[in-house]
């Protein structure tokens, strides 16, 4: 008879049969240990939440009335004999790895992460295991991130350049992540920061954590005059719509660890690409899983097949599983954010 892994992929989501509780469920059911705040990992539905406590008003914000409680990096709480704790995932605020501990046995659910220090999220944190479950969302030796701060001068200098050519810099990232990011780092002595409203509202429920930048609603009432030389952060979805339409002249640009590709930036007519992901690249991957001392790699969302073969090759346990986690493809914005383009 075959040992029940500590850790199942079912229909419903990853189970721990022993504590009959899920990570990061996309179905709904009775108890869900959440990694964070974005649409794919969490999900409405559930009868209880369990996250790091500095994820709660963010999932609140997104998903409304639920039961949730919060827990420290670090801190240990069991369920029926097995041992779970948080730790520092550094993808976007409040991220966390899952660490699942029972009969001797350490299994780490990473949800998604990146091990390059933003200065926003509480820095990764390699965690020492048996099993270790990892996205690979980009894991191909094609994606290697420049350092944050010259992508960021980049960035800067774009919006100099934008201004004194009479134009307003309109950058997308994704509301919950990206955007805090792309906030915290831009010079607000260049000009004024306006925001599409799912952001503002998004980043209002995070000030309170972090210390950004002065930022300005667009409403109905804004004049596209007001906007000129200035920079507007908005979501993807805002591209193409009447929205942004009434803010000619214009320049576009997108952040994103697909626009390492120059075709990803010619598909979404976007005039400018900086390669900025809140996940690993390849080597940050390859690093990542080094650092745990696991034998057993378990790949989820990504290039899957291609970085479990090459982790193969280097002599690891590898192999692949189907979840509805999509990585940087699934920060899309939800209806609500969609509703309020118009605003």
């Amino acid at each position: 008879m075959s040992k029940i892994p500590l850790l199942q992929f079912t229909d419903k989501g990853i189970y721990c049969a022993a504590a009959k509780v899920y990570l990061d469920p996309w179905k709904p059911v009775d108890k869900a240990i959440i990694t964070h705040g974005h649409a794919d990992h969490s999900r409405w539905g559930h009868k209880q939440y369990i996250t790091h406590h500095t994820n709660i008003p963010i999932i609140k914000h997104r998903l409304g009335d639920i039961k949730v409680s919060g827990k420290e990096y670090g801190e240990t709480f069991i369920i029926n004999n097995v041992k779970f704790s948080f730790h520092p995932a550094g993808h976007i605020i409040g991220s966390s790895q899952i660490r699942v501990e029972h009969n001797d046995e350490i299994w780490v659910f990473t949800g998604d992460y990146k091990i390059e220090d933003d200065g926003i999220s509480v820095p990764y944190e390699p965690v020492t295991c048996h099993t270790f479950i990892t996205e690979c969302t980009f894991g191909l030796p094609a994606f290697k991130w420049t350092p944050q701060k010259e992508v960021f001068s980049d960035i800067n200098q774009w919006w100099e350049e934008n201004k004194n050519e009479g134009k307003t810099s309109i950058l997308f990232g994704y509301s919950l992540g990206k955007a805090q990011r792309l906030l915290k780092y831009l010079n607000p002595e260049i000009g004024k920061i306006y925001t599409h409203g799912a952001i503002e509202n998004m980043t209002n429920v995070i000030r309170p954590m972090i210390d950004f930048p002065e930022t300005t609603l667009i409403t109905k009432e804004t004049k596209k005059e007001e906007l000129i030389g200035n920079m507007v952060i908005a979501p993807p979805s805002a591209h193409g719509s009447t929205w942004i339409r009434k803010m000619v002249p214009y320049v576009t640009a997108s952040a994103s660890g697909w626009m390492t590709f120059r075709g990803a930036r010619r598909r979404r007519a976007i005039d400018k690409g900086f390669v900025l992901s809140d996940h690993c690249d390849w080597d940050g991957l390859l690093t990542a899983i080094k650092e745990t001392g696991a034998t057993k790699i378990i790949s989820t969302h990504g290039y899957t097949e291609i970085f479990s073969k090459y982790l193969r090759e280097l002599g690891y346990d590898a192999r692949t599983e189907k979840t509805q986690y999509e990585g940087e493809l699934a920060e899309i914005e939800t209806q609500k954010e969609e509703s309020e383009v118009s605003t």
